[in-house]
C-alpha cells in the first residue's frame, strides 16, 4: 500500500446524482428505476421492513412476553458498595453515586439494597430503600432520606407558576342559553 492510496475514492464534496438528464449521464431515460414494476411508479416508497414482498423478519420472528416501554428504570446500589466507596460522615447523593460509578447510565429512581455490611455513618439520599437496607442503615447510625419521585402528569388540570390547581374550589361557568327562533 502506498501513501497516495489512503484517500483514494474518498470525496469530500460529492456531487449529487442528477437523474433524468439524458442518456449520456448514465441516469437518463428511466432515471435508475428500471423497467416497469412496483418501484418504477411515481410516488412509490417502501416501508423500512420491506423485503421485496417476502414476509419481513420482524413478522417471522415469534413474539414472547411483554415489555413495558413506560416502566420506571430503577438503579440499585448495595449498602456494601456504599461502605467501600464513601468515608465516615459523607453524604450520599445521586450526583455522588454517578461520579463514583455506582449508579451508571440513565435511571428514574434509585433503590438502596441490603447486600453487604455498613460500618460507616453516612447520610444516604435515595427514592427507595429495602427493609434489610433500612435495618443496616439504622444499625450503623446512618441516616436514610427518601427523595420524592417524579410527579405524575394529570390531564385536564391547569397549573399556576406556584404549582397550585387553578380549577380547585371554583364553580364551573354556566353555559350560554340558546334561544330558538323556530315556530315564532
Amino acid at each position: 500500500m502506498n501513501l497516495v492510496d489512503v484517500n483514494r475514492g474518498i470525496h469530500k464534496h460529492k456531487k449529487r446524482k442528477r437523474v433524468g438528464r439524458g442518456t449520456g449521464s448514465g441516469h437518463g431515460k428511466t432515471s435508475g428505476r428500471g423497467h416497469k414494476g412496483q418501484g418504477a411508479l411515481a410516488g412509490w416508497s417502501a416501508p423500512a421492513i420491506f423485503e421485496g414482498g417476502a414476509s419481513p423478519l420482524i413478522r417471522r420472528v415469534p413474539k414472547r412476553g411483554f415489555h413495558n416501554a413506560w416502566a420506571k428504570i430503577v438503579a440499585a446500589v448495595n449498602v456494601g458498595d456504599l461502605d467501600a466507596a464513601y468515608n465516615n460522615g459523607d453524604e450520599v447523593t445521586l450526583e455522588n453515586l454517578s461520579e463514583k460509578d455506582l449508579a451508571r447510565g440513565r435511571f428514574d429512581e434509585l433503590k438502596i439494597l441490603g447486600n453487604g455490611e455498613l460500618t460507616k455513618k453516612l447520610k444516604i439520599s435515595a427514592h427507595r430503600f429495602s427493609q434489610s437496607a433500612l435495618a443496616k442503615i439504622e444499625q450503623s447510625g446512618s441516616q436514610a432520606i427518601v427523595l420524592p419521585g417524579k410527579k405524575k402528569l394529570v390531564k385536564g388540570v391547569a397549573k399556576t407558576a406556584a404549582g397550585d390547581d387553578i380549577s380547585a374550589g371554583k364553580p364551573k361557568p354556566a353555559g350560554r342559553k340558546r334561544s330558538s327562533s323556530r315556530g315564532k
